[in-house]
């Protein structure tokens, strides 16, 4: 059975900073963001993570093609079933 998370609470940032996802984002008024991912954590272990492409500080669009709960579930149907 998996539990899911769908945000982790960061005010800080230190938890993206110490997980390299640490990105300005001012050209959007945002400043400090985490980029966009998700990732199956099982017991502490990163078994798998969807980083949304094009990561870098003041990237020119936001995108949300990967990180998405779907792609997570296809992945673990995968898992389950291959």
């Amino acid at each position: 059975m998996y539990r899911t998370s769908p945000l982790l609470p960061d005010g800080s940032g230190e938890f993206t900073r110490k997980m390299g996802m640490l990105v300005d984002k001012d050209n959007l008024g945002f400043g400090h963001r985490s980029w966009r991912y998700s990732m199956l954590v099982d017991d502490g272990d990163i078994k798998q993570m969807f980083v949304e492409p094009g990561y870098c500080d003041n990237a020119e669009d936001d995108p949300f093609e990967v990180s998405d709960v779907d792609t997570m579930i296809g992945y673990l149907s995968k898992q389950k079933h291959g």
